[in-house]
């Protein structure tokens, strides 16, 4: 009779790894390192600004249209100001405008969202309804209306920002957090006689982690974008150096027409590089959080890790 004997594999198939943590994700991310590292450098020179270009950036500095050279890098406005003082002092007020609205939008939309989906019926219904007018007004004219007739100043820009960008926040939180609310472990906090508050903010805000996170880094984006254009509008504070003001000032001089190309591009390019920037995060972390977009990687299989052939006998 034959008989087939087996021979078993040299290793074990080696064991799943644990679900990483989502710190470290992010830290091992190409997209996540490559956008942190811009903003950092960004941050880094709007906090530094005042120690490489002490004084007024709006100071005349030098002769008018000056092109870029070695002692201006990125040569003078039709009034004689240094461009790059002007583009380095202006991250601080696009930057500290686009965190803000960003964090304020996202924190009014959590509020909301959570309220919304938690306690339902009357408090729903009234809460969606606010929150579907402000979605189904335009939302450029209402940023033109209020930056006309409210006193210019950053702290006016915030307000029209986060008035208008806090809705779409709020719709996209209150849709995960519905389906959330529906959990058994919601449920069982609620029978043990939790609190409203503590069940929001410790029981369903953690499992909404990635989209929070992702919520905020568009409501940044909005916001240093939005900023950007009701400035280039004239519809902010034209005394205030930012990067909207100084597309402001070079269209209002003709940068363009005498093609002045360094007065006007420095300013466009860091807004692009931040948006760019914060739109890698943000791809980082739906991969990190989401299994289907996740890159999973496969050890190739090695001499030992390969099973032997199945050797056979006969037995007579």
């Amino acid at each position: 009779m034959a008989t087939a004997i087996l021979q078993q594999p040299a290793k074990a198939a080696a064991k799943p790894k644990p679900n990483r943590s989502f710190l470290h994700g992010l830290a091992t991310n190409k997209k996540a390192l490559v956008g942190m590292a811009v903003m950092a450098v960004f941050i880094g020179l709007a906090l530094l600004a005042p120690v490489l270009f002490p004084g007024d950036p709006s100071r005349i500095t030098a002769m008018a249209s000056l092109e870029p050279d070695a002692e201006h890098w990125l040569g003078t406005t039709a009034k004689g100001q240094d461009v790059l003082a002007l583009t380095v002092h202006g991250a601080r007020s696009s930057l500290l405008v686009g965190l803000t609205v960003g964090f304020a939008s996202t924190l009014i939309g959590i509020i909301v969202g959570l309220a919304s989906a938690y306690f339902g019926r009357f408090i729903d219904e009234a809460l969606s309804l606010v929150t579907n007018v402000f979605l189904l007004l335009p939302g450029l004219p209402l940023l033109v209306i209020l930056a006309a007739f409210l006193p210019p100043g950053l702290g006016t820009v915030i307000l029209v920002l986060v008035v208008t960008g806090w809705a779409g926040s709020a719709r996209v939180l209150r849709s995960q957090a519905l389906s959330i609310r529906s959990k058994d472990f919601v449920a069982a906090a609620v029978v043990s006689g939790e609190r409203a508050g503590r069940i929001m903010f410790r029981e369903i805000l953690p499992n909404m982690a990635s989209i929070v996170m992702g919520t905020l880094l568009a409501c940044v984006i909005y916001g240093i974008g939005a900023q950007a254009g009701l400035e280039f509008l004239g519809l902010g504070d034209v005394s205030t150096v930012s990067w909207g003001n100084n597309l402001f000032w070079a269209g209002n001089e003709g940068a363009l027409l005498t093609g002045s190309w360094w007065v006007f591009v420095p300013s466009g390019v860091c807004i692009a590089l931040v948006a760019f920037a914060l739109a890698l995060i943000n791809y980082a972390v739906d991969e990190v959080t989401n299994p289907r977009l996740r890159k999973i990687k496969t050890p190739r299989p090695t001499t030992a890790d390969t099973p032997a052939p199945i050797e056979r006998s006969a037995a007579k």
